[in-house]
């Protein structure tokens, strides 16, 4: 009986798996059929897909259910904060513009790709220094900036970069933060940033994401990163605001202090 009702229910979420992925096919390609009355057919920047306000609703419920079923499908979870994170977005480009330093970013439009980044000179920085340090974090984890995926589903052209940069800072964030790619640095920099941006994505995978932790670890995130991350998340500069490949020199621990962030507890 329990081996009849176990192939029951795997074939029940193997059947939700194939649903989700059809929902999220059919609202990705009927963005070609015009949505009368409504600007919303309009290719606002390269890659953009327009959608309207339930194709809105069928990519977040379906792009939801695929990345609970498989937290490490990124284009899911990509999926799922640009057609959740309106708000959240408007409040960051809000913050950036009434910043100094954010406001040039917004003008200026930088982006941290490998094309970018002068990987030679800064390899050749001092030890402790933001670029140095940065590189080392991409060469211990075998990370690279340009697995970043592009913004399809954000319908304003300013935002859509707002959420690009969020994507290509998030390995900055964890320099800064001094957490390493594990599933508990993951979560804990997922705490960070859900307090620091006010994304729903960030949440749920705040919310989620110590489910996959063994209880040590859990009880580590709990009682010690959980608090320490979201203290920093909601009392730290916008991270956003950062012209950080204008700081590849500045020393690591200066630049904590500058951006109100105190140190972790213990390493994860």
């Amino acid at each position: 009986m329990r081996t009849r009702i176990g192939k029951l229910w795997v074939k029940q979420l193997l059947h939700l798996r194939f649903q989700t992925s059809t929902v999220i096919t059919n609202a990705c390609v009927s963005h070609r059929s015009k949505w009368t009355g409504s600007h919303h057919n309009e290719e606002l920047y390269s890659g953009h897909i327009p959608t309207s306000p339930v194709q809105k609703v069928l990519l977040a419920v379906g792009s939801g259910v695929a990345a609970l079923w498989n937290p490490y499908r990124h284009d899911m979870v990509a999926v799922l904060g640009e057609s959740t994170g309106h708000l959240a977005l408007l409040n960051l480009r809000d913050r950036m513009r009434n910043d100094p330093e954010g406001y040039t970013i917004l003008t200026e439009r930088p982006r941290i790709r490998l094309s970018t980044l002068d990987l030679q000179k800064m390899a050749s920085l001092p030890e402790g220094t933001l670029g140095r340090e940065y590189l080392r974090f991409l060469e211990d984890n075998h990370v690279t900036p340009d697995s970043r995926a592009a913004v399809k589903f954000v319908d304003n052209e300013e935002l859509a970069y707002v959420m690009q940069r969020y994507r290509e800072v998030h390995d900055l964030l964890h320099t800064l933060l001094g957490m390493p790619t594990n599933m508990l640095g993951e979560v804990a920099v997922k705490w960070f940033e859900a307090a620091q941006t006010g994304l729903p994505m960030c949440a749920l995978g705040a919310l989620l994401g110590p489910l996959r932790l063994n209880p040590s670890r859990l009880q580590s995130l709990v009682t010690s990163l959980g608090p320490w991350a979201v203290r920093n998340g909601q009392q730290a500069r916008c991270v956003l605001s950062v012209f950080y490949e204008k700081r590849w020199e500045q020393n690591l621990e200066d630049l904590r202090q500058e951006l109100n962030i105190q140190p972790p507890p213990h390493g994860p």
